[in-house]
């Protein structure tokens, strides 16, 4: 339950009340600032409190923006001001202080704007919504007071709330062709009483169900998978829209959101396969492949955005230019349509699926994705080159995060710290394109099997080690974590390729699928500002390099049919470690009440 203190003279006729109530808080009435602070301190720890004068006048839905969002622990708005647990020692102390300045005496002017202000002043953050039309003041006297009525009546706060549950960025698909209904569905939905979760929940089953129907090879499975696959897009915007139309957020939910986007897609990849090789059709290197780059794409956008969200001096031409660009309506269209973010690609996937063959599916897939990939990769190397920035040491551990070096990397790293400070900045990207590079092409070019795949593995783990020897601060350095999945997950998809059996690459799939949750999971962590990915788990499953070299010795001492079985046992071992683990950390995360957390971020 949360508390509402009301301060201040009441107001005939006011339905601040009815609001806070409605809002779903206990409200307690304070006559001065001293009764003020003793409510404030019987309000247990575990609690929200909010601070609102009795003489406010606004909308409900800016007292739901103000009060409401669990992703901040103090948030305000005009005559009101409200603390969550973490933000509660920072409320209490701010309120000791007025309550001394002023003796205790009745409340003439707004108790909650003066808070506020003591809070600006030691320097506390503190969230403001933006409220654009929405009406929020403290009236003066009689007269603004009946302004401010009339001017609650022109503007239609359920309207603007709808309208808000819409993401802001989106892909042009996303917000012509699903977000002008999908609100609805939304506001439908939160009023029943379902959360984000549910709504999440249904999206995965309706992809599942999507990638089984794709699974069965028939045409009429096909134009079933397609439509399935647009209504479990249908509900992945309806469940963010319910997040924002509710301020329903919550770690777990964020984890979720994001965790079964890839789960979606990445099964209607294997349900397709399938259904492929149910008509005679062997497209499982397709559909590795897929998977492969889209995840590369992932690791980019996340990674470059680690490096230089929190850098300083952080300008360049190319961002200029980008700039000007999005001032040209049109171009922010187009340019959001070519790198093929979620919308247009599930549609794209969706239509070729009924219409065409799974393999045509896969190849417009793998011809746009890449194209996608090398428009948004030159880009941010551009910037990068271009742009004077210094990067912060979290930037640098962050990107250390999202290497997962394992013990072998690690150790290196370790022996090679002090050569390495002489090395130019470019180093780190440069010899993990290098070393990455020769263990891809010498298990594509060699035969399966051979022992130089290993010799291969053992060069890459030096230059693995090497890369991440100095703190990953240079211009590029963003680029380490995603050659490193590019190698691990090339090598895997090269010798399943290369043992030319049945069922090789079916088991390669469920190996990259098992670590590529393993490095979103890391991700999601370090965006929820969880830290990463413990330590003992990186150990466990061997680090990047350490699987690398594993599935190069595996590859050369068993036969096609063991390395097969080799496979699917790694694959097996690793989905249960990681997934237990993830499963653990986020379920404890949630309910130990930490921070919620809502990325809009880029369309993914």
């Amino acid at each position: 339950m949360s508390t509402a203190i009301l301060t201040g003279q009441p107001v005939p006729g006011s339905s601040i009340e009815a609001d806070l109530r409605s809002l779903g808080f206990d409200v307690r009435s304070a006559a001065d600032t001293a009764e003020a602070e003793t409510l404030l301190a019987a309000v247990p720890g575990e609690e929200r409190v909010a601070l609102v004068d009795a003489r406010f006048v606004g909308h409900v839905h800016a007292l739901r923006l103000g009060l409401t969002d669990p992703r901040f622990p103090l948030a305000a708005i005009p005559g009101a001001v409200t603390a969550q647990p973490a933000g509660r020692q920072a409320l209490t102390r701010a309120m000791a202080r007025e309550n001394s300045a002023g003796g205790g005496t009745t409340l003439v002017d707004s108790l909650a704007d003066r808070i506020l202000t003591a809070l600006d002043t030691d320097g506390t953050e503190v969230h403001r919504p933006e409220l654009g039309s929405l009406v929020a003041v403290v009236p003066a006297d009689p007269q603004v007071r009946n302004e401010a009525r009339q001017a609650l009546t022109t503007v239609d706060d359920e309207a603007v709330r709808l309208k808000s549950a819409v993401k802001s960025r989106d892909g042009f698909f996303t917000t012509y062709c699903i977000s002008p209904y999908s609100r609805y569905i939304a506001r439908w939905c939160a009023r029943r009483g379902l959360t984000p979760n549910q709504v999440t929940t249904a999206s995965l089953i309706t992809a599942l169900i999507a990638a089984a129907c794709a699974a069965t090879g028939t045409r009429g499975g096909f134009v079933a998978a397609g439509v399935l696959l647009i209504a479990s897009f249908v509900l992945d915007c309806v469940d963010g829209q319910i997040a924002r139309y509710s301020l329903q957020y919550s770690t777990l939910g964020a984890w979720l959101d994001a965790t079964f986007d890839r789960a979606k897609e990445y099964a209607y990849y294997a349900g397709l396969a399938l259904g492929a090789a149910r008509g005679g059709d062997d497209v499982w290197a397709l559909a590795l492949g897929a998977m492969v780059l889209q995840t590369c794409r992932h690791v980019v956008d996340f990674s470059f955005n680690e490096a230089n969200h929190d850098a300083t001096a952080n300008t360049s031409p190319t961002a200029a230019l980008s700039g000007k660009l999005d001032s040209v309506g049109w171009t922010v269209w187009v340019r959001r349509m070519i790198v093929l973010p979620i919308g247009e690609r599930w549609a794209m996937i969706a239509v070729l699926t009924a219409a065409t063959t799974p393999r045509i599916t896969f190849y417009a897939l793998l011809i746009g994705c890449a194209f996608a990939a090398t428009y948004t990769t030159a880009g941010r190397v551009l910037r990068s080159l271009t742009r004077k920035a210094r990067r912060t040491d979290r930037a640098a551990q962050a990107l250390a995060d999202l290497a997962d070096s394992g013990p072998l990397a690690q150790g290196l790293a370790e022996a090679l710290k002090k050569p390495a400070r002489g090395l130019p900045g470019f180093t780190a990207p440069v010899v993990a394109f290098l070393g990455g590079l020769a263990v891809v092409l010498t298990a594509a070019l060699t035969g399966f099997g051979g022992p130089w795949a290993i010799v291969a593995a053992v060069v890459y783990a030096l230059t693995s080690g090497l890369a991440v020897a100095r703190p990953l601060k240079g211009a590029l350095d963003w680029l380490v974590p995603p050659l490193f999945r590019a190698a691990e997950y090339g090598t895997v998809l090269v010798l399943a390729a290369k043992a030319d059996v049945n069922g090789a690459l079916p088991a390669a799939f469920g190996l990259v699928a098992a670590v590529a949750y393993h490095h979103y999971d890391t991700v999601y962590r370090i965006r929820g500002n969880a830290g990463a990915s413990p330590a003992w788990l990186v150990r466990s499953i061997g680090g990047h390099e350490g699987r690398t070299l594993l599935v190069t010795v595996l590859a050369a001492l068993l036969t096609a049919s063991q390395f097969t079985v080799a496979l699917t046992a790694l694959a097996v071992a690793v989905a249960l470690v990681v997934l237990l683990e993830s499963i653990r950390f986020w379920v404890a995360a949630h309910k130990g009440g930490a921070p919620a957390v809502h990325d809009e971020g880029e369309p993914a």
